[in-house]
């Protein structure tokens, strides 16, 4: 196993990469004071809130240090300051309690909380509020008791830990724009009807985001208020559970977006301000403000911010039963100016005094929290700097993420799409971009996220097509704009998904190159829900040519899923820039792309490994993937001895036809 300080370029920075890793066990210790692991530390999500007695009766307890005066008020109360409600400082500490007789309170009520500080005063939803609603005539949000009569009785055990070699085949997914109406999606309408398509398409773990409460849906749910609530506008905290429970039902993991990278600057709904300073739950000043973002960033020097951070990690992996979470904005929390404007071009831009060094300690023991309460979990960090040590073993001096994105891949693709004539597309280039990692990290690799095709950005299919994906996607039409398109799409996808570094990436409906971008309804496009919606019946129309793009993608997966070539590190076998022939073998798979626009060739001579024959597996010029069918399936090619310097060595001759991928499977 290779580790991270086996990099002689890191060897200078030695002292600095122990150093943070000691900092943050240090801080471990200090929470902990010795007495338990820091993943049962990190429980305040079991103190604070609303929670029954056990001999009934409930209690509600919230951090507020300069809060002068506390009551819930809600349905229970007419909304009115009621004595019965009233919050109580525990002596010597910055803790509110209030004790409330049975009987009082009822699942489904609404309620907020109505405090006071020097000089000040305000409606506020509780911190650890497990649901949150917002009121359609008001647009304003109170959070919800949840006690439901019958706890969720959970159906199915989740996949577990994953076992050695296990690759990931993520599909990125949003529910609330997984309807092909033009409308809200529910988690409800999300279990039955894309969960299906998912398991059938062949990916094995589904990443959700917009999970936790954000007041603004257009924000992605990026813009996080109640870090303790599922979204409501998608459905109950039950329905979410369903989905989940489903999901595993299938042999799915289920992850989500963990925003703890910034927060919402609503004070109101959110945490800002909360109990009137600026600097309760984020630095004080203009620290505390993300300018680019518009939102507040966290303070994780605190000790009551990393108590109510980790227990959020634990939280949904305890009470959903997520399988993992996809970090986002690591780059921002790491880097004091959030990383923006800035090259990372060398490792002195990582110990040149502009990290964080309290942001890594957090995400050094969000990592411990996560994995030693949950061995099987996952963890993804959206790090675009490259920082040393991201995913790699704690033990190891890492922060301890399992996977990073490797945000490189889509920059790669889409400059080529974009700016890069097709026969100037370099062939090392793209093997190089496709397995440039560090040799101790694991990397999720992908053409394209949600990130791609928001507003003002396109899909990878619709760069490729322009204009022709709405005229020219029937059957039986051979324009050029969209053969290319088509070729192209499935070829990027291919090369991506066989050289990834650990785990491959696909948002819902690209596999079939859904057309346009992503818009969510606001003012100033009619609130429209055209653009905030996936039309699978384009995936499903026989008729449309986005059907053999969907297909595709779905033999891919299953392909790569049944053989053992990702056990296996790649090998390269071409790279001919002139022909624009790319060539790699990976464990019993070998694939041979010739990305050249115009030139076929009839007898490609490949150097291969040892095999007694390479049987034809599929290839992206079939018709049932909206090909030409130049290729005769099914044919199996016997390698012949050729003499290579003073050795003998295996060489098969395959037909490339122009823009197309051949995959043969090793015969033993």
């Amino acid at each position: 196993m290779t580790h991270l300080l086996d990099d002689d370029y890191l060897k200078p920075f030695e002292g600095a990469v122990r150093g943070r890793a000691e900092h943050a066990f240090a801080r471990a210790r200090e929470l902990t004071q010795g007495k338990s692991p820091l993943a049962d530390w990190a429980s305040a999500h079991e103190y604070y809130g609303l929670h029954r007695k056990p001999r009934g009766g409930w209690v509600f307890r919230e951090w507020a240090p300069n809060a002068t005066s506390m009551w819930l008020v809600g349905d229970f109360s007419n909304w009115q300051i009621d004595p019965r409600f009233e919050c109580f400082r525990i002596p010597n500490t910055d803790v509110w309690e209030c004790k409330i007789a049975a009987g009082l309170i009822h699942h489904g009520d609404n309620f907020r909380l109505e405090m006071r500080w020097e000089g000040g005063h305000g409606e506020r939803i509780p911190a650890y509020a497990r649901q949150v609603v917002q009121d359609p005539k008001t647009n304003l949000f109170c959070a919800k008791v949840w006690d439901p009569p019958k706890a969720y009785k959970w159906r199915n055990k989740s996949p577990g830990k994953p076992a050695r070699g296990f690759t990931p085949f993520i599909y990125e997914a949003h529910v609330g724009m997984a309807s092909e109406e033009e409308k809200v999606a529910s988690y409800a309408e999300f279990r039955d009807n894309i969960l299906p398509r998912i398991k059938k398409a062949g990916y094995n773990t589904v990443q959700l985001m917009a999970v936790m409460e954000h007041p603004y849906y257009g924000s992605f749910g990026y813009h996080v208020s109640s870090f303790f609530a599922a979204s409501s506008r998608f459905g109950s905290p039950d329905d979410l559970k369903s989905l989940v429970d489903a999901a595993h039902g299938m042999g799915l993991r289920v992850i989500m977006d963990l925003v703890h990278s910034h927060a919402v600057k609503n004070e109101r709904d959110g945490l800002s301000r909360f109990d009137g300073t600026d600097y309760q739950y984020f630095h004080s000043g203009p620290k505390g403000w993300h300018a680019a973002w518009d939102s507040r960033c966290f303070d994780y020097g605190k000790t009551d911010v990393l108590h109510f951070l980790l227990s959020n990690c634990r939280f949904w992996l305890d009470e959903y039963r997520f399988d993992g979470y996809r970090f986002d904005g690591v780059t921002s929390m790491l880097y004091w100016d959030h990383g923006l404007g800035r090259d990372f071009n060398g490792y002195g831009s990582y110990f040149d005094g502009s990290m964080d060094d309290d942001a890594w300690a957090y995400l050094q023991m969000a990592n411990r929290v996560i994995h030693e309460s949950h061995p099987g979990a996952i963890t993804i960090a959206e790090d675009v700097s490259g920082m040393p040590g991201c995913a790699a073993p704690v033990e190891d001096c890492g922060l301890g993420f399992d996977y990073r994105m490797a945000m490189g891949e889509p920059d790669f693709w889409f400059k080529l799409a974009e700016k890069v004539s097709d026969d100037n597309w370099p062939m090392g280039g793209i093997y190089y971009e496709l397995t440039n990692r560090r040799a101790e990290e694991k990397v999720v690799s992908y053409v394209e996220s949600h990130d791609q095709a928001l507003v003002g950005g396109k899909t990878f299919f619709f760069q490729l097509a322009d204009a022709a994906i709405y005229y020219g996607m029937a059957q039986g039409q051979d324009g050029l704009e969209v053969n290319r398109a088509i070729a192209l799409h499935k070829m990027a996808r291919l090369a991506t998904a066989a050289l990834n570094g650990g785990a491959y990436l696909n948002f819902m409906g690209n596999e079939f190159g859904h057309p346009e971008w992503i818009d969510f309804p606001r003012e100033g496009n009619g609130n429209s829900y055209a653009h905030a919606r996936r039309q699978w019946s384009l995936r499903d129309d026989p008729n449309l040519r986005f059907k053999g793009l969907g297909d595709f993608d779905e033999t891919m997966l299953h392909a790569l899923a049944k053989s053992k070539a990702l056990k296996s590190s790649p090998m390269r076998l071409a790279a001919n820039e002139p022909d624009k022939v790319l060539a790699f073998v990976r464990g019993d798979l070998l694939f041979a792309f010739n990305f050249n626009p115009t030139r076929s060739f009839s007898d490609y001579g490949i150097l291969v490994p040892p095999a007694s024959t390479w049987d034809h597996l599929f290839d992206s010029d079939e018709t049932r993937f909206g090909g030409q069918g130049r290729i005769t399936a099914g044919g199996e090619y016997i390698p012949s001895l050729v003499r290579h310097g003073d050795e003998l060595v295996q060489m098969i001759q395959l037909y490339l036809p122009a823009r197309t991928a051949v995959v043969l499977k090793r015969r033993i």
